[in-house]
């Protein structure tokens, strides 16, 4: 129990003393007109305030992210909960913020606009690609996982609603609307009150965890890791036998780091009245994201009386939405019931739909399209279009490119973010570093992966440590030529 807490006040000691440092390199200017003001048009740039913008970027980047893939992440043990933390105060909750900084300091834009201006439209290009495809993946993703579930609920069996095409349809006609319409039509009106609902979840599964849960974790489970023979580190709690390097990293992306953040970092950044929110808007959501994957993690570590072995069955049987409705079961009843539906039916659908809206805007903003009501038709009906036939792929090959490009387009952000505060003078190393360990993570993972190039497995540790020693000494000697130039 105390490992769990020791989380938690770490995510927030986090918030408290390491995020106004980094806004601090950010260089905020709470004197400045937002592009709120500057662009107001009723449509994208409409001023929300910045208790309800919190909630709608809470609500917008987690999802089912962080706690499908901490639940996921539970197969390789304890070390899951170290990943989420670390992961979220020095990765991710810094590049989420980063984010939102470079988007509302260049007029709201998206990020392949972003990198253009940084670094060139090579650059720019790449993120164009990475960014529409990720965005395509997120939200073929969330038509696919709701459909599924609402089609098989018992409720259904024998009525025209257990028909899977109806729930795609249905789900994508409200992605169509909630595209479409200005975000003060339905986003802001709703999404605060989902993202409540996510909190009061989650502070009830953790509650019911920790007074009740078989196997949770202790100081001894993080000690036998290091004090293991390491040819076998971090293989045993695995039933599959996968290394944590770098399957962890990509496993768990949400609730550590996740580059679908990027893309809806836009859709907020629009509408913040002063940049003085930036920082609890974006840096805050991303540390309640964190809880919300160690709570998971937890979950799916402690909450089988048969321990892994128990987890792992109940995924192969059906997956992480079949492990949420079990533990919301089980621990709350018939409450726990309904909200383990709305958790994998409604909350991957609030990140669906801003998917696709953050894939308008960045088309958009990279081809400079006015946004009329017919121009922003013209856009959603082929890009919605292509998303349906989309779902009548495999889902797991979906998945499996959606969890590299994610991983692949927060390194990439960490980059921009890089050069953002190299072009400053300020400190980089809060976004450097964590940029070269997440190229390890990346190319070792696309290295040995079945959808890349599909090496020894064995190869990924090597290949992810020569990289970050090459990146770490790079680092040094750009940070010692522009520290010469500064003195000259």
């Amino acid at each position: 129990m105390i490992i769990f807490f020791i989380c938690i006040t770490i995510l927030i000691l986090g918030y408290k003393f390491y995020s106004p440092f980094v806004e601090k390199q950010a260089g905020m200017d709470t004197t400045v007109d937002t592009p709120q003001k500057r662009f107001s048009e009723g449509v994208d740039y409409v001023a929300i305030h910045p208790v309800r913008a919190f909630l709608i970027q809470f609500l917008n980047i987690a999802g089912v992210g962080p706690i499908f893939g901490p639940i996921l992440g539970a197969l390789y043990g304890p070390v899951a909960l170290v990943w989420i933390v670390l992961g979220n105060v020095l990765g991710g909750a810094v590049h989420d913020f980063f984010s939102g900084v470079m988007s509302i300091k260049e007029d709201g834009k998206s990020l392949p606009e972003i990198a253009g201006h940084y670094y060139n439209v090579v650059f720019k290009g790449f993120m164009l690609i990475f960014t529409a495809m990720l965005l395509f993946f997120v939200g073929v993703v969330f038509i696919m996982s709701p459909a599924g579930l609402l089609s098989n609920l018992d409720v259904f069996e024998g009525t025209f609603f257990a028909n899977n095409t109806f729930w795609v349809l249905a789900i994508l006609a409200y992605y169509f609307l909630a595209t479409l319409l200005p975000i003060d039509k339905i986003i802001t009106k709703f999404y605060p009150l989902f993202g409540l609902l996510m909190i009061v979840m989650t502070t009830l599964i953790a509650g019911a965890l920790l007074l009740d849960a078989p196997h949770l974790p202790v100081a001894g489970d993080f000690l036998a890791y290091f004090e293991a023979d390491h040819a076998h580190d971090f293989l045993e709690p695995n039933p599959d036998g996968l290394p944590t390097w770098p399957l962890l990293f990509i496993t768990i992306t949400c609730g550590a780091i996740s580059g679908f953040h990027s893309t809806q970092a836009p859709i907020i950044a629009r509408c913040l009245t002063n940049e003085k929110y930036v920082r609890p808007v974006y840096y805050g959501a991303m540390m309640c994201e964190g809880i919300v994957g160690c709570v998971w993690a937890l979950a799916g570590i402690a909450a089988f009386p048969e321990g892994y072995a128990g987890l792992k069955a109940l995924l192969d049987q059906g997956g992480p939405g079949l492990v949420v409705n079990h533990v919301a079961n089980s621990y709350l009843g018939v409450m726990g019931g309904i909200m383990a539906i709305i958790a994998v039916a409604v909350f991957p659908i609030t990140s669906g739909d801003t998917a696709f809206r953050s894939l308008r805007l960045t088309v958009v903003d990279a081809f400079n399209i006015p946004q009329s009501l017919r121009n922003r038709l013209l856009l959603a009906v082929p890009i919605l279009t292509i998303a349906f036939f989309m779902t009548k792929l495999d889902f797991s090959v979906i998945w499996r490119y959606f969890a590299f490009s994610n991983m692949l387009l927060s390194t990439s952000v960490l980059w921009l973010a890089t050069k953002y505060l190299f072009d400053r003078r300020a400190f980089h190393w809060i976004t450097s570093i964590p940029a070269v360990i997440a190229t390890g993570v990346t190319l070792s993972y696309i290295m040995t992966a079945a959808i890349g190039f599909n090496l020894s497995a064995d190869l990924g540790k090597p290949i992810g440590a020569a990289v970050v020693v090459i990146g770490l000494v790079g680092l040094v000697f750009v940070h010692s030529k522009h520290r010469k130039l500064d003195v000259a």
